[in-house]
């Protein structure tokens, strides 16, 4: 028996990837570029310029890069949940960081055609 225990953890990437954020509000939909610090299969940090309610529901879409996925560009749409929000400076820009959950996510493989 090693000393070791078995603590099931979520492995988190610090990636860098685009990520579009919409943010369904007040029936007026707009989307907002951002960019993930972290991420892992249950949750990501971005950051964007605004600010989130949290709690606020997300609609997320985030662009795989081809290194990732043999050269195939891959898309992930996310439905996520704000949990918390917080000031951050980014190359000396005043930025909103974004701690989020994901409820589900589902992935949209790009065969070249976009719409």
């Amino acid at each position: 028996m090693g000393g070791i225990t078995e603590r099931r953890t979520t492995r988190r990437y610090d990636l860098s990837l685009a990520v579009l954020v919409r943010v369904p509000r007040e029936k007026v939909i707009e989307s907002q570029k951002g960019k993930t610090r972290d991420i892992s299969t249950r949750g990501l940090y971005f950051v964007m310029d605004q600010d989130p309610q949290a709690g606020a529901q997300l609609d997320l879409i985030l662009t795989l890069p081809t290194e990732m996925t043999s050269g195939a560009e891959v898309l992930v749409h996310a439905l996520g949940r704000v949990l918390r929000v917080e000031p951050r400076i980014e190359d000396g820009n005043p930025r909103m960081g974004v701690a989020a959950v994901i409820e589900r996510y589902d992935i949209v493989r790009g065969e070249g055609a976009r719409a």
